[in-house]
């Protein structure tokens, strides 16, 4: 759980465009695509790297499903680079294969 209350705006990613929640917003159920979650509480932005999932809107109330998740000022930059350049470098070696 990200929070609970005092939330004002949320923007996310859905699988067809991406959308912004404000109280009152239309009862909706929507899958999640991978992007970003931006949520607005007390005047302040919280930024969270979301891998897909599902999302229901009713009532006031927004509950999000995530495969996984991450807090951005919980990600360490540099791990983030070596992990980018691991995968790089399997995506590479990977479509080397295919060729052959």
């Amino acid at each position: 759980m990200i929070c609970t209350n005092g939330t004002s705006n949320l923007e996310q990613a859905t699988n067809s465009r991406q959308i912004g929640v404000l109280p009152n917003h239309a009862p909706i159920a929507t899958a999640v695509d991978i992007g970003l979650l931006r949520i607005r509480r007390n005047g302040q932005w919280l930024t969270v790297a979301l891998m897909g999932g599902f999302a229901r809107i009713s009532n006031n109330e927004i509950t999000i499903l995530g495969n996984d998740a991450e807090i951005s000022t919980d990600i360490d930059p540099q791990e983030a680079k070596q992990t980018l350049e691991i995968a790089e470098a399997n995506l590479s070696r990977a479509e080397q294969n295919v060729i052959r």
